[in-house]
């Protein structure tokens, strides 16, 4: 009962604080409100009852029952008296009440909390976007993009063979009859047993699971208890920030100055993680012996004599697990992210060329994103495309992308889908078919569930994951574009990044981030800098996955990088666009000491694009040479060259900025790449890049979307050049 009704406490300081609803502004149409509705049906009762007594916040008298009857977009997933009623007799059993009515709670205070756990997990506010009717639901084990009262996403699980029955959180089954009932303020959705989200945290989930071999998940978590990582995976709040932004400590930053609105500060600073984790079918499989009898020795024993760790440099077999360099280590912390990316986000689709993400079409060309693993610094692959059968990690087909066997002399394909093949394995690999990657289960595949953990995400595998030196090769053999996004965690941890609950979603909903507090760990942003991060959603802009960064101001901050796969000497790019009239100036600086960075080159010039300079109303010729490609290899390539050596690239070939579009952002002179930085890189060491503003105009805006890490081997191969995509 004490966690219970803690978790209820603390979901209703989550909340924050909140204005008083103005019921004078209700609807006066014929038609009833969700209020109405729910008072006219006797089974809904009980919930009636709560929602007249629940208040919105802690520092509100404003009722869920007046919040209902006025105006607004809410998903109201409604128990009945049955479900309520089986909710009690639950409560009852676990000996939390003294008999399974509401006579039965020890005290007001626990009855109010129970009934503020019930309402609050119920209901969805939409703000200006719509609720959500059946059809907008997610996909089979998705998670709603909104989080309810109680800040937490529910989660949607379909029955394989009735496609009609749906429950909410693998527990709460949604109504068949009484579903989708459209009121003047949202929807309706009856469900036949209380949604109940629980508050463990990942650490917690693991330290139960390593004693509970029927989880499916026995064998990894006791590896991750071994490595000392729980009470790190328990991580789940920044109080500080909690209270900074309670008290007014951190604020908004003004109006951008040319989107024209404010760059509100994210509410929170959750914590959150996701976890590939082997079934423990797979190491039964492995080791010959029952998930109870496989110890952590057994498992450290496998992976030495494997040889799979025995290319990076100072590996230990000692049992000093809590060490980077120890194989344990090494291996539990490659499949953990301090990110929580639900499924819909572990690939993010948007805008790549010929998809449209409003219509739920299928992939169109390959989509493949990049996030650094916790421990030893390490690259991890995230993708999906047409012919994946779903999304997979560490894949590495053979693209058709017009150059090698598919170059115009030969096949002449160029459309980017994935050709069948795969590359030979380039190093140790874990079995001969490694390249094809390890596609990530849903709970029904796998037969096992890890869906109700307050800051963490687990999905299983059916193979076993190890960062081998195959898998480095591949990725130092490709050009690795990284989503600026990806390299921030707080983004993902609380819905700032790829936001799009509902295709209505505003298009900038402008968001900013303080000087006076470090949110973002990996970025050290200095007084002056008005950081402020763009969804950029349904906007047609021309940028990587819809969004960006704009930096204004005397700007000055330091970003850490991404680690590369395998030591040799890279490009560093950085995406470009010039087609505002207002774009900046900054010095770049780059190296392994954040605090001693060499300036990288000359400063790099935003105002410049493949053909014109733009400086305010001012428009001159950049001297940049760029002409759009004509499909004659031989001129095209002359183009290309002579725009390498001022530094500049034409864009990639694999988005737009019109959703489902078959026109690329490559045919636009104002979109290119900079070679910001060349240089000799090495594998497992951290990264930094600054970029200091040049220009005394502090109304001026840094653009940055994306990054790409490219090797010597990839950008100056005259076997097989880089492909345009």
């Amino acid at each position: 009962m004490k966690r219970v009704l803690l978790f209820a406490i603390t979901a209703i300081l989550l909340i924050g604080c909140t204005e008083e609803v103005d019921t004078s502004a209700r609807y006066v149409y014929v038609d009833r409100t969700i209020m109405q509705y729910l008072e006219s049906k006797e089974y809904y009762s009980d919930y009636v009852r709560m929602l007249g007594h629940v208040p919105v916040s802690v520092v509100s008298k404003t009722t869920l029952r007046q919040l209902l009857t006025a105006r607004g977009h809410y998903t109201v997933f409604a128990p009945t008296n049955d479900a309520v009623q089986i909710y009690l007799d639950t409560l009852c059993a676990q000996g939390l009440i003294t008999e399974p009515s509401w006579d039965g709670f020890a005290n007001q205070n626990d009855l109010d909390s129970i009934e503020k756990e019930i309402v609050y997990n119920s209901i969805l506010d939409s703000g200006d976007q719509l609720a959500y009717n059946v059809s907008d639901f997610p996909e089979h084990e998705h998670e709603f993009g909104l989080t309810n009262l109680n800040n937490r996403k529910l989660r949607i699980f379909y029955d394989t063979h009735d496609v009609d029955s749906i429950n909410i959180n693998g527990t709460s089954p949604i109504s068949k009859k009484n579903r989708g009932i459209e009121l003047t303020n949202g929807f309706i959705h009856q469900v036949d047993g209380v949604i109940v989200t629980g508050n463990d945290r990942l650490g917690e989930f693991i330290a139960h699971w390593a004693r509970h071999p029927e989880s499916g998940y026995s064998v990894m978590s006791k590896l991750v208890l071994a490595c000392e990582l729980e009470d790190t995976l328990n991580a789940f709040r920044d109080d500080t920030w909690e209270y900074l932004y309670l008290t007014g400590g951190v604020e908004d930053l003004p109006k951008h100055t040319s989107v024209g609105q404010i760059g509100t500060i994210p509410q929170h600073r959750y914590y959150g993680f996701t976890l590939f984790c082997e079934t423990d079918k797979v190491w039964e499989e492995l080791l010959g012996k029952s998930a109870e009898e496989i110890s952590v020795k057994d498992v450290c024993d496998y992976l030495q004599q494997s040889g799979y760790f025995d290319y990076i440099d100072g590996t230990l077999y000692d049992d000093d697990y809590t060490n980077e360099k120890n194989v344990l280590n090494q291996f539990v912390t490659y499949h953990l992210l301090n990110q929580r990316i639900g499924r819909e986000k572990l690939v993010i689709h948007y805008n790549e060329l010929g998809y449209n993400y409003t219509q739920g079409s299928p992939p169109s060309i390959p989509i493949m994103d990049y996030y650094q693993t916790m421990g030893l610094p390490r690259l991890l692959k995230t993708y999906e495309s047409r012919e994946s059968n779903g999304i997979w990690l560490n894949r590495f087909p053979v693209l058709r992308n017009g150059r090698g066997r598919f170059s115009p002399s030969r096949e002449g394909l160029n459309d980017y889908h994935e050709s069948g093949d795969f590359p030979s394995l380039s190093g140790l690999a874990t079995r001969p078919n490694e390249n094809e990657g390890i596609r990530v289960l849903t709970y029904s595949e796998a037969g096992t569930d890890a869906s109700n953990i307050v800051n963490g995400i687990v999905y299983p595998l059916d193979r076993l994951m190890v960062c081998t030196e195959n898998v480095c090769n591949q990725m130092g053999n490709q050009r690795i574009r990284i989503d600026v996004g990806c390299m921030q965690p707080e983004l993902m941890n609380n819905d700032v990044r790829s936001h799009r609950a509902y295709y209505s979603y505003g298009a900038t909903n402008c968001r900013g981030i303080p000087t006076n507090y470090p949110y973002l760990e990996n970025i050290e942003i200095a007084e002056g800098t008005l950081f402020y991060y763009l969804p950029g959603y349904l906007s047609n802009w021309h940028n990587l996955q819809g969004d960006e960064y704009n930096i204004i101001g005397q700007y000055d901050f330091v970003m850490k990088l991404p680690p590369v796969p395998r030591a040799g000497q890279y490009e560093i790019r950085f995406g470009v666009a010039t087609g505002s009239r207002v774009r900046s100036m900054a010095q770049v600086y780059f190296g392994s000491d954040r605090n001693m960075m060499p300036a990288a080159g000359i400063p790099l010039d935003l105002r410049l694009g493949g053909l014109e300079k733009r400086n305010g109303n001012v428009t001159t010729d950049s001297g940049v040479g760029w002409e759009e490609d004509t499909g004659d290899q031989e001129h095209d390539e002359e183009v290309n060259k002579r725009m390498r050596t001022k530094g500049f690239m034409k864009a990639p070939n694999s988005w737009s900025n019109v959703l489902g579009s078959s026109k690329s952002i490559r045919t636009f002179h104002y979109m290119t790449r900079r070679v910001v930085v060349s240089t000799y890189m090495t594998p497992y060491q951290n990264y930094y890049i600054r970029f200091k503003s040049v220009l005394d105009m502090t109304d001026r805006e840094f653009y940055m979307d994306y990054f790409e890490y490219v090797a010597k081997e990839v950008y100056d191969n005259p076997e097989e050049p880089e492909d345009i995509w």
